[in-house]
């Protein structure tokens, strides 16, 4: 367990892994935080990697006190199903299981749909879900632990950032388009300022800053963890971007997942971009 005066962050899943690190990688995010003497899981990925990847570096995901959904999308919550199995499992052979708070936007749930794909929501509910979790769904931001943060439903206050719906949810039988009300982050405050770790930010990246700055009262940024969503975006969105993380001067910034190379490459020009892959392990 790391001081109780730092926040340490493991990459479990990520598109990428590190040379040399024979860990399992997917597109997906899982990171394993423990900040102020609590685990934390912040999403499960599509698949077991996630677990596959904690059980090589000796972390053990049955003693979590609180898994934080960012929102719906398969390659965030689809590993949900492989985590239940690993607490049935736990639990048949009397080996000690927390029942740990789950913790995400009352939308995380809906049905999803994009194109002929039929779902690419979770594939669990609330009802399969509860036995195993203590389920609390929050709009409004969420106090974890004394320093962190859930931000609930993340204000999109940009000009810029793109709000394209991908895909369609479905309530009722009723099909109408996605915004993703349901897209959350993180933020720890730490002594030298805040942490926001994201998963996709299709809220908007600087959506997401500016709330949490916002939320907490804190204007500095330590550093930006997670997906920034800029996938093929447009020459507008990526400059309104980096502009606007300039101005906030983070000392770092770990753009992953959904952020593509020519993204990441203009990012570096104008801010402190590191690498990110599955091992990787930060501490504030």
């Amino acid at each position: 367990m790391c001081s109780s005066r730092t926040m340490k962050l493991t990459v479990l899943l990520d598109n990428n892994t590190f040379i040399d690190r024979y860990f399992l990688g997917e597109p997906g995010v899982s990171y394993f935080l423990e900040a102020d003497g609590k685990k934390i899981l912040f999403d499960a990925g599509y698949s077991d990697a996630f677990i596959r990847n904690a059980q090589k570096m000796g972390i053990d995901l049955l003693d979590l006190d609180t898994i934080v959904l960012s929102h719906g999308h398969l390659d965030h919550t689809w590993g949900l199903a492989p985590l239940i199995q690993l607490y049935t499992e736990g639990i048949v052979e009397k080996r000690a299981v927390k029942r740990p708070r789950l913790v995400a936007h009352p939308h995380v749930f809906i049905s999803r749909r994009l194109g002929d794909i039929p779902e690419i929501g979770a594939m669990l509910s609330a009802v399969k879900l509860a036995p195993f979790f203590e389920l609390q769904f929050s709009r409004e931001p969420l106090q974890l632990t004394e320093r962190l943060t859930f931000l609930g439903e993340i204000e999109r206050v940009t000009s810029f950032e793109r709000r394209r719906p991908i895909g369609s949810i479905v309530r009722s039988g009723v099909e109408r388009p996605d915004v993703l009300l349901d897209d959350s982050a993180l933020v720890y405050q730490s002594e030298q300022g805040l942490v926001i770790i994201t998963g996709c930010s299709h809220s908007g990246i600087c959506n997401i800053v500016a709330y949490a700055r916002k939320v907490t009262g804190e204007a500095r940024v330590v550093d930006i963890i997670g997906g920034f969503h800029l996938l093929e975006p447009s020459e507008q969105q990526l400059q309104g971007t980096i502009d606007y993380l300039a101005s906030v001067k983070p000392e770092s910034v770990h753009a992953c997942h959904c952020t593509d190379l020519k993204s990441k490459i203009a990012l570096a020009r104008s801010l402190s971009l590191k690498e990110v892959g599955v091992g990787l392990v930060l501490e504030y």
